[in-house]
C-alpha cells in the first residue's frame, strides 16, 4: 500500500518536525510567522509554511524576552 503525503499538520506534528515546543508553535502562529487553517476546533498548518519556516534564516528569538 502506497503512503499518502501529508498536506496540513496538526501543531504537535508541526512542533515535532520543527524541533519546537507546541507552545511556540502556538505564538508562531498568532503572530502570523506560520500559516494556519483550522478545520473544526484544530489548527492546522501547511506543509509548505513549515518548509518556509524551516529554510528561513531567523536571527531574532521566538518569542521576544520580557523587560523587568
Amino acid at each position: 500500500m502506497q503512503e499518502v503525503e501529508k498536506f496540513r499538520f496538526s501543531r504537535t506534528e508541526a512542533a515535532f518536525s520543527l524541533g519546537l515546543s507546541i507552545r511556540s508553535i502556538d505564538y508562531l502562529v498568532s503572530t502570523r510567522r506560520l500559516d494556519s487553517r483550522q478545520d473544526g476546533g484544530r489548527i492546522l498548518i501547511p506543509r509548505e509554511s513549515l518548509r518556509r519556516y524551516a529554510l528561513a534564516h531567523h536571527t531574532e528569538p521566538i518569542r521576544p524576552r520580557k523587560e523587568t
